[in-house]
C-alpha cells in the first residue's frame, strides 16, 4: 500500500551481489594462498550450511533457511577472517559458533544483534590464539612457512622492537603480503566495494566514514606519519570489515547520520586498539562493539517520518 514502494529486491538477491563482490578478493587468496584457501573456505560454508540446516530443522522446528545464501555469505567471510591454514576442525568449531550463537540463538537472520562472521572469528581468536595467529606466507595448506603480517610488522616498529622498514604500501595494496585469507588485497576488496555501490546493496556512508576515521586517527596515533597512517587503510581487516562487514544490514543503523557515526567509531575504535591494544589488529573487535551500540543509536538518530513536517 502507498506510500511504500517494493524494489524489487530479496535476501537471496543481496546476498548474491554480496558473493558476486567477494569473487576478487578469493581468487586472489586461491592465487596467493593456494590449496589452503580452497579448502578453508568451502569447508567453512559446507559448516555453516550444515549446521543452519541442523538448527532450523531440529531445533527450532522452522523452514529452511538456506535458500536466502546468508549462511554462504557467513561462511566465506569466516573464512576471509582466518589464516588460510586453519586446521579444518577449528573453522568447523568457528562456523558452529557463528551460526549458532552469532545468530541463531536469536531467532536467525534479521534478528541478530552481531556479525555472525565476526562472532565465530572473535571466538576462535580467544580459544585458539595460536592457530588463529600462525600466518602463511606462501601457497599450500600442510608445510608452509610463516611470517609477520604488515600490522605486526607496524606494531613491532612502533614499539620499538624492530628495525624493520614499514611494509610496503603497493605490496598490501595488491595482497602480496602475509595476513587473513581474504584480507590481504585491499585493491580485490575495493573492486568489490565499488560494485556494491554501483548495485546500491550498500551506502558510501558506513565505508567512507570507517576509512576516513581510521585514517585521520592513524595519523594522529602514529605521531603524525603519513606513511603508517596510510598504511592503517591497507593493512589488515580494514577494507574487508569496512565493506562488507561494517555494513550488514542487520546489526548497522538505519539511517545515514547514523551511520557515519557508526562509521567514525569502528574507524576510531580500530586504530585505538591496533596503536595500543595487545593484538595489531581491531577490526573486528570494534565493529562488534559498535554492533552493541547499533540498537542506542537507532533509538536517538531517527529519519524524519513520512509526511511530518518540522516546525
Amino acid at each position: 500500500m502507498s506510500p511504500h514502494v517494493h524494489s524489487g529486491n530479496s535476501t537471496q538477491k543481496c546476498m548474491l551481489q554480496v558473493l558476486i563482490a567477494l569473487c576478487p578478493a578469493l581468487l586472489w587468496s586461491f592465487y596467493q594462498f593456494g590449496s589452503g584457501a580452497i579448502i578453508l573456505t568451502l569447508a567453512s560454508v559446507a559448516f555453516c550450511l550444515l549446521f543452519e540446516f541442523l538448527i532450523t530443522r531440529f531445533l527450532l522446528h522452522t523452514p529452511s533457511t538456506l535458500g536466502d545464501l546468508s549462511a554462504v555469505v557467513t561462511g566465506v567471510l569466516l573464512a576471509f577472517n582466518v589464516p588460510s591454514n586453519l586446521p579444518v576442525w577449528v573453522i568447523a568449531i568457528g562456523a558452529l559458533v557463528a551460526i549458532g550463537v552469532g545468530k541463531m540463538v536469536y531467532g536467525g537472520l534479521g534478528a541478530n544483534i552481531f556479525n555472525p562472521a565476526l562472532v565465530g572469528r572473535v571466538f576462535l581468536l580467544v580459544a585458539y590464539p595460536v592457530q588463529m595467529t600462525t600466518w602463511p606466507s606462501q601457497a599450500g595448506y600442510a608445510d608452509v612457512e610463516t611470517g609477520a603480517t604488515p600490522l605486526s610488522i607496524i606494531k613491532r616498529i612502533v614499539n620499538g622492537e624492530s628495525t624493520l622498514a614499514a611494509p610496503d604500501f603497493m605490496d598490501s595494496l595488491l595482497g602480496v603480503t602475509g595476513g587473513s585469507l581474504g584480507e590481504v588485497s585491499a585493491l580485490a576488496l575495493l573492486l568489490g566495494g565499488i560494485y556494491l555501490l554501483v548495485r546500491k546493496t550498500i551506502t558510501w556512508h558506513i565505508p567512507v566514514s570507517v576509512l576516513l576515521s581510521a585514517f585521520v586517527f592513524g595519523f594522529l596515533f602514529y605521531g603524525c606519519n603519513m606513511t603508517l597512517a596510510l598504511d592503517q587503510l591497507v593493512c589488515g581487516g580494514m577494507m574487508l570489515g569496512a565493506i562488507y562487514m561494517a555494513t550488514d544490514y542487520v546489526s548497522s543503523p538505519m539511517n545515514s547520520r547514523g551511520q557515519l557515526l557508526y562509521g567514525c567509531c569502528i574507524g576510531f575504535l580500530t586504530i585505538v586498539i591496533r596503536r595500543y591494544g595487545a593484538y595489531p589488529e581491531g577490526m573486528s573487535f570494534a565493529i562488534l562493539i559498535m554492533n552493541a551500540f547499533t540498537p542506542l543509536i537507532n533509538k536517538y538518530i531517527k529519519p524524519q517520518r513520512f509526511g511530518v513536517v518540522k516546525k
